[in-house]
Protein backbone atom coordinates (compact mmCIF):
# COMPACT_ATOMS: atom_id res chain seq x y z
CA UNK A 1 0.00 0.00 0.00
CA UNK A 2 1.54 3.18 -0.83
CA UNK A 3 2.51 5.47 2.17
CA UNK A 4 1.37 8.91 0.24
CA UNK A 5 -2.21 8.60 0.55
CA UNK A 6 -3.69 11.59 2.15
CA UNK A 7 -7.23 10.71 4.28
CA UNK A 8 -8.85 13.75 4.42
CA UNK A 9 -10.47 12.81 7.93
CA UNK A 10 -8.11 10.06 8.97
CA UNK A 11 -9.58 8.66 12.54
CA UNK A 12 -13.20 8.98 10.83
CA UNK A 13 -11.84 7.11 7.86
CA UNK A 14 -10.40 4.29 10.32
CA UNK A 15 -13.40 4.00 12.33
CA UNK A 16 -15.39 3.67 9.44
CA UNK A 17 -13.32 0.69 7.56
CA UNK A 18 -13.44 -0.59 11.22
CA UNK A 19 -16.69 -0.85 11.36
CA UNK A 20 -16.98 -2.38 7.62
CA UNK A 21 -14.41 -5.00 8.84
CA UNK A 22 -16.37 -5.83 11.74
CA UNK A 23 -19.36 -6.38 9.99
CA UNK A 24 -17.86 -8.24 7.50
CA UNK A 25 -15.30 -10.44 9.93
CA UNK A 26 -16.43 -9.95 13.35
CA UNK A 27 -13.87 -9.51 16.02
CA UNK A 28 -11.27 -12.02 15.01
CA UNK A 29 -10.76 -10.34 11.73
CA UNK A 30 -10.76 -6.85 12.88
CA UNK A 31 -6.82 -6.15 12.63
CA UNK A 32 -4.86 -3.19 12.14
CA UNK A 33 -3.90 -4.56 8.67
CA UNK A 34 -7.67 -5.07 7.82
CA UNK A 35 -8.54 -1.59 8.80
CA UNK A 36 -5.93 0.53 6.82
CA UNK A 37 -6.31 -2.21 3.76
CA UNK A 38 -10.07 -1.68 4.16
CA UNK A 39 -9.51 2.50 4.63
CA UNK A 40 -6.56 2.32 1.23
CA UNK A 41 -3.65 3.36 3.25
CA UNK A 42 -0.23 2.50 4.87
CA UNK A 43 -0.71 0.67 8.38
CA UNK A 44 1.36 3.70 9.60
CA UNK A 45 -1.31 5.70 9.28
CA UNK A 46 -3.19 4.20 12.15
CA UNK A 47 -0.31 4.43 14.15
CA UNK A 48 0.31 8.32 13.72
CA UNK A 49 -2.86 8.85 14.97
CA UNK A 50 -3.12 5.87 18.08
CA UNK A 51 -0.67 4.94 20.40
CA UNK A 52 -1.48 1.66 19.24
CA UNK A 53 -4.43 -0.77 17.96
CA UNK A 54 -5.99 -1.51 21.29
CA UNK A 55 -6.13 2.65 21.79
CA UNK A 56 -7.48 2.37 18.51
CA UNK A 57 -10.22 0.42 19.29
CA UNK A 58 -10.47 2.14 22.17
CA UNK A 59 -11.74 5.27 20.56
CA UNK A 60 -13.62 3.67 18.03
CA UNK A 61 -15.73 2.14 21.11
CA UNK A 62 -15.88 5.87 23.33
CA UNK A 63 -16.98 7.26 19.70
CA UNK A 64 -19.46 4.54 18.92
CA UNK A 65 -21.06 4.82 22.40
CA UNK A 66 -20.90 8.45 22.32
CA UNK A 67 -22.92 8.67 18.80
CA UNK A 68 -25.64 6.60 21.22
CA UNK A 69 -26.68 9.52 22.90
CA UNK A 70 -28.60 11.49 20.13
CA UNK A 71 -30.77 8.36 20.30
CA UNK A 72 -31.10 7.98 23.87
CA UNK A 73 -32.35 11.63 23.97
CA UNK A 74 -35.09 11.29 21.14
CA UNK A 75 -35.96 8.39 23.78
CA UNK A 76 -36.65 10.52 26.20
CA UNK A 77 -38.09 12.99 24.62
CA UNK A 78 -40.68 10.61 23.67
CA UNK A 79 -42.05 9.57 26.99
CA UNK A 80 -45.81 10.70 27.45
CA UNK A 81 -46.24 10.12 23.96
CA UNK A 82 -47.40 7.27 21.91
CA UNK A 83 -47.49 4.05 24.27
CA UNK A 84 -44.65 2.86 25.87
CA UNK A 85 -44.55 -0.55 24.67
CA UNK A 86 -43.86 1.26 21.15
CA UNK A 87 -41.40 3.76 22.32
CA UNK A 88 -39.31 1.35 23.51
CA UNK A 89 -39.68 -1.09 20.74
CA UNK A 90 -38.70 1.73 18.35
CA UNK A 91 -35.52 2.47 20.87
CA UNK A 92 -34.39 -0.98 20.97
CA UNK A 93 -34.46 -1.38 17.38
CA UNK A 94 -32.49 1.63 16.78
CA UNK A 95 -30.12 1.19 19.97
CA UNK A 96 -29.03 -2.27 18.68
CA UNK A 97 -28.85 -1.42 14.77
CA UNK A 98 -25.61 -3.78 13.53
CA UNK A 99 -22.84 -1.44 14.76
CA UNK A 100 -23.45 -1.34 18.09
CA UNK A 101 -24.24 -5.52 18.53
CA UNK A 102 -21.12 -6.10 16.21
CA UNK A 103 -19.05 -4.14 18.96
CA UNK A 104 -20.13 -5.94 22.25
CA UNK A 105 -18.28 -9.11 21.10
CA UNK A 106 -15.30 -7.08 20.12
CA UNK A 107 -15.18 -5.69 24.30
CA UNK A 108 -15.35 -9.33 25.18
CA UNK A 109 -12.77 -10.51 22.90
CA UNK A 110 -9.62 -8.28 23.75
CA UNK A 111 -8.32 -8.00 27.55
CA UNK A 112 -6.80 -4.80 26.63
CA UNK A 113 -9.82 -3.06 25.01
CA UNK A 114 -11.62 -3.53 28.06
CA UNK A 115 -9.20 -2.66 30.87
CA UNK A 116 -8.61 0.57 28.21
CA UNK A 117 -12.01 1.45 28.39
CA UNK A 118 -12.55 0.73 32.08
CA UNK A 119 -9.52 3.59 32.34
CA UNK A 120 -11.84 5.82 30.16
CA UNK A 121 -14.49 5.39 31.71
CA UNK A 122 -14.78 4.89 35.66
CA UNK A 123 -17.95 3.02 36.98
CA UNK A 124 -18.17 -0.19 34.82
CA UNK A 125 -20.30 -1.16 32.69
CA UNK A 126 -19.44 -2.79 29.11
CA UNK A 127 -20.02 0.47 26.60
CA UNK A 128 -22.45 0.50 24.41
CA UNK A 129 -24.61 -1.75 26.52
CA UNK A 130 -23.83 0.30 29.23
CA UNK A 131 -25.39 3.73 27.35
CA UNK A 132 -28.52 1.72 26.02
CA UNK A 133 -29.41 0.56 29.70
CA UNK A 134 -29.11 4.74 30.92
CA UNK A 135 -31.38 5.49 28.26
CA UNK A 136 -34.22 2.73 28.37
CA UNK A 137 -33.31 3.27 32.97
CA UNK A 138 -33.99 6.97 32.00
CA UNK A 139 -36.77 6.51 29.41
CA UNK A 140 -38.68 4.41 32.85
CA UNK A 141 -38.60 6.83 34.89
CA UNK A 142 -39.89 9.73 32.71
CA UNK A 143 -43.08 7.34 32.44
CA UNK A 144 -43.16 6.42 36.13
CA UNK A 145 -43.22 10.16 37.10
CA UNK A 146 -46.13 11.09 34.07
CA UNK A 147 -47.88 7.88 35.76
CA UNK A 148 -47.62 5.87 32.85
CA UNK A 149 -45.34 3.33 34.95
CA UNK A 150 -46.42 1.34 37.88
CA UNK A 151 -45.19 3.52 41.13
CA UNK A 152 -43.34 0.79 42.67
CA UNK A 153 -41.53 -0.99 39.38
CA UNK A 154 -38.35 -2.13 39.61
CA UNK A 155 -36.80 0.09 36.40
CA UNK A 156 -33.38 -1.45 37.06
CA UNK A 157 -34.66 -4.86 36.93
CA UNK A 158 -36.56 -3.79 33.82
CA UNK A 159 -33.94 -2.07 32.25
CA UNK A 160 -32.16 -5.17 32.55
CA UNK A 161 -34.43 -7.11 31.34
CA UNK A 162 -34.89 -5.34 27.89
CA UNK A 163 -31.59 -4.54 27.40
CA UNK A 164 -30.27 -8.06 27.92
CA UNK A 165 -33.69 -9.15 26.04
CA UNK A 166 -32.81 -6.88 23.39
CA UNK A 167 -29.12 -7.81 22.88
CA UNK A 168 -29.96 -11.51 23.10
CA UNK A 169 -32.27 -11.02 19.83
CA UNK A 170 -30.68 -8.78 17.59
CA UNK A 171 -26.80 -10.60 18.67
CA UNK A 172 -28.17 -13.54 16.10
CA UNK A 173 -27.27 -12.12 13.24
CA UNK A 174 -28.87 -14.81 11.14
CA UNK A 175 -30.97 -14.57 8.90
CA UNK A 176 -31.17 -10.92 9.95
CA UNK A 177 -32.44 -8.66 12.66
CA UNK A 178 -35.97 -9.79 14.58
CA UNK A 179 -38.67 -8.19 13.58
CA UNK A 180 -40.40 -5.35 15.03
CA UNK A 181 -43.00 -7.82 15.99
CA UNK A 182 -40.39 -9.95 17.91
CA UNK A 183 -39.12 -6.74 19.60
CA UNK A 184 -42.18 -5.86 20.26
CA UNK A 185 -43.54 -8.97 22.10
CA UNK A 186 -40.29 -9.09 24.37
CA UNK A 187 -40.98 -5.66 25.16
CA UNK A 188 -44.78 -6.32 26.28
CA UNK A 189 -43.61 -9.37 28.14
CA UNK A 190 -40.87 -7.83 30.28
CA UNK A 191 -43.57 -4.60 30.89
CA UNK A 192 -46.79 -6.79 31.44
CA UNK A 193 -48.49 -5.71 34.90
CA UNK A 194 -46.17 -2.41 34.93
CA UNK A 195 -47.80 -0.56 32.78
CA UNK A 196 -51.13 2.15 33.82
CA UNK A 197 -53.34 4.16 31.72
CA UNK A 198 -52.82 4.21 28.74
CA UNK A 199 -49.16 3.85 28.14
Amino acid sequence: MPTGVHLRDARQQLFDAAERVLLRAGPTGLTSRAVTDEAGCAKGVLHRHFTDFDGFLAELVLDRAARLEARARALREAAGTGTVADNLTAALTTLFEPVPVAIIPLITFRDELRARLRQARPGGGIAILAEVTTAVSGYLADERARGRIAPDADLDSLALSLVGGGHLLFADRDPGPPTTATVRRLVASVLAGHVRGDG
